[in-house]
């Protein structure tokens, strides 16, 4: 589960929930996440034995944060069943 502040690359994300996520949708979700100012990505070189392609890195902004705070203290108002 993703932490607030914690960094991801795209992979895990797909890796993650047991591959239920498909790439393609994973890094669109990513690209419309960032241009709204909810994550930072950079891309990192990584030996070319390792990568087939190059890692992006993704982080989440202050502003970001606070809407990943802000949707899960509402939705365990509304769905107290799910909530941690």
């Amino acid at each position: 589960m993703l932490t607030h502040g914690e960094q991801m690359y795209g992979l895990q994300l797909v890796v993650a929930p047991k591959r239920r996520l498909k790439r393609g949708t994973v890094y669109v979700r990513l690209g419309r996440m960032e241009e709204k100012g909810y994550i930072t990505s950079h891309l990192e070189d990584l030996p070319s034995r390792l990568a087939v392609c190059p890692a992006g890195s993704n982080q989440p902004t202050a502003l970001g944060r606070r809407v990943l705070a802000a949707w899960t203290g509402g939705a365990r108002l509304l769905m107290p069943e799910f909530a941690p």
